[in-house]
């Protein structure tokens, strides 16, 4: 922008701000890892609790039982839980970008149906100050689509 900052109008000035901003691009593939790591956390924390239960099991003495319990048991527990958070999180982060992306595109169609809407409305009562006799056509347009 050549304008100096007296001279530019305030939507020159916020596209010259809006073109500075540097907003980093989400990386698609860190979320993609992540989601897929909450889905395997769970299962080798399955794993560990069934290996530790199976050793376990083995095992006569309620004192050589407990350390293989608690190892394998809470780590394995610990895998679960942090696997279906990283799942939950991930899933839920997609499915509301989608929701969002989705309401954005059909409050665009709403702001265009008013828009045409006005513009009929503005070309009647411009037509209405002559004499001339004005017919307004409304268009009823059934949204299956919602």
């Amino acid at each position: 922008m050549t304008d100096s900052p007296s001279t530019a109008t305030a939507a020159d000035r916020l596209e010259a701000g809006v073109a500075d901003v540097h907003v980093p691009e989400p990386s698609a593939d860190s979320e993609a890892l992540l989601l897929k790591l909450g889905l395997v956390l769970p299962v080798i924390g399955v794993v560990l609790i069934l290996i530790a239960w199976w050793q376990a099991a083995g095992s006569k003495y309620v004192a050589d039982q407990m350390p293989m319990l608690i190892s394998g048991g809470i780590f394995g527990l610990a895998l679960i839980i942090v696997g279906l958070g990283l799942f939950i999180r991930f899933s839920l982060a997609r499915l509301l970008r989608f929701w969002l992306a989705r309401l954005v595109v059909e409050q665009q169609a709403q702001t265009d149906r008013m828009v045409d809407a006005l513009a009929r409305i503005e070309s009647a009562v411009r037509d209405a100050t002559t004499d001339v006799p004005v017919v307004v056509q409304v268009n009823e347009k059934s949204d299956a689509k919602a």
